[in-house]
């Protein structure tokens, strides 16, 4: 960027963050390939646009002292024929230091807003590379795909300092093969086998995670709860917040799920330990109607980690939607949640440093304003590096949105 540009922006005339910091790390919000006045420069080109984009995150990541050599985790969501391995591939040949960051894929039939077909959410850490707990879990790429990597391994699994993040994988073997085809449950079960084996390779394991987040298919409860119980089998009590939310497509054909993890684990002298957490769940906040493991919000590291929060109905586990497909009055209940689970360490939605909302999008880019105003409002300042998910369907026709974060602890 030059020093006349306009660092890029959101479509939108809120004001907002592209950026922010909280503990050790660094997130980047939904960075597509904007300009500075909120406008696609390449509209519907796959390759430009990851270019772009990835451009901007490093615009970004200036304000947080990092560069793209600093980034740990790249989470890409893209609407386009091409596949995940040619989408990592492209960001792996953007990004030519080894080891390569965590890069997570999840194809979406709709972006937030018109012409967009890719944004890009990032999480770095200062310095990582210099230091001395740096640790790498690799995998190979598909044999037919190995061309496009020009030999380098693809990271499944990175320790930076403390952080460690676990790709999202769905139940692929090394040449890509799907385990258990169209079985939603052995998948499950196959995926967080293979994070356990990653995770314990990082000196880490299930009871070290921050978050799990996920991505199923399905509109039911009866769709769910069976892929629930199988992830959530893999936990202790206390568990990490989760989120987990519809897809509507997956990569290769007969993937049902897909999975991933961040983790916080520390080196005292030459051993690893657990780093103990704090939680926040006041009794206003909902509870699964599956006896789940799963926090709603913690703390460590001067870092709030939250669930994905869901209009779901308060002081209860009956999983009732309230206010059923109003996608205003659900989106603000929603915040009252963040709010709530906020207010137990003595901090506010000011405090948001990450924001993820996955919302049904009728209307495409009309809908997604309505959705900015009202986040807007319900922050009632400048609005943190957001990610906008827009989805055809979220977990039912009554349930029309769910919402995560981190917050500065």
């Amino acid at each position: 960027m030059s020093a006349v540009d306009p660092i890029w922006r959101l479509p939108t005339d809120h004001v907002h963050h592209v950026s922010g910091t909280a503990g050790p790390l660094s997130f980047v919000g939904g960075a597509g390939d904007f300009d500075g006045a909120g406008a696609i420069r390449s509209p519907g080109d796959l390759d430009a646009q990851i270019e772009g984009a990835l451009d901007n995150v490093s615009d970004a990541l200036i304000a947080e002292s990092c560069t793209l050599g600093d980034i740990v985790r790249l989470h890409v969501y893209y609407t386009d024929d091409a596949g995940d391995w040619e989408v990592i591939a492209k960001l792996a040949s953007l990004l030519p230091q080894d080891p390569s960051p965590v890069i997570s894929t999840v194809p979406e039939p709709l972006q937030p807003f018109g012409g967009q077909v890719v944004q890009l959410q990032a999480i770095a850490r200062r310095g990582w590379r210099d230091g001395s707990d740096m640790r790498v879990v690799t995998r190979p790429a598909p044999a037919p795909r190995q061309a496009a990597f020009a030999g380098r391994p693809v990271t499944a699994g990175l320790r930076a300092g403390e952080f460690v993040t676990v790709a999202h994988r769905t139940a692929g073997d090394d040449e890509d093969r799907i385990l258990h085809p169209g079985d939603g449950v052995a998948q499950s079960h196959a995926i967080m086998e293979m994070h356990e084996e990653t995770l314990a390779a990082l000196g880490a394991g299930m009871q070290d995670c921050v978050k799990m987040e996920g991505h199923f298919f399905g509109t039911t409860r009866e769709d769910w709860a069976p892929l629930a119980r199988a992830r959530a089998s893999h936990f202790a009590e206390p568990g990490p917040p989760a989120t987990v939310v519809p897809c509507q497509r997956l990569n290769p054909e007969g993937a049902v799920t897909k999975i991933g993890l961040m983790a916080m684990r520390e080196k005292r002298n030459s051993y690893d330990k657990y780093i103990p957490r704090e939680d926040s769940w006041p009794p206003r906040v909902w509870d699964w109607p599956l006896n789940l493991p799963y926090r709603q919000a913690i703390r460590l590291r001067d870092m709030i980690w939250l669930g994905g929060q869901v209009p779901s109905e308060p002081f209860s586990n009956t999983g009732k939607r309230m206010l059923p497909g109003n996608l205003a009055g659900q989106t603000r209940m929603t915040m009252s949640y963040i709010e709530d689970l906020l207010r137990g360490f003595g901090r506010t939605t000011a405090d948001l440093k990450l924001m993820l909302c996955y919302y049904t999008c009728d209307n495409g880019e009309e809908t997604t304003h309505q959705v900015l105003d009202i986040l807007a409002g319900c922050i009632g300042g400048a609005l943190p590096p957001t990610t906008l998910i827009a989805k055809p369907m979220m977990h039912s026709v009554e349930n029309t949105v769910e919402i995560w974060g981190v917050a500065q602890g």
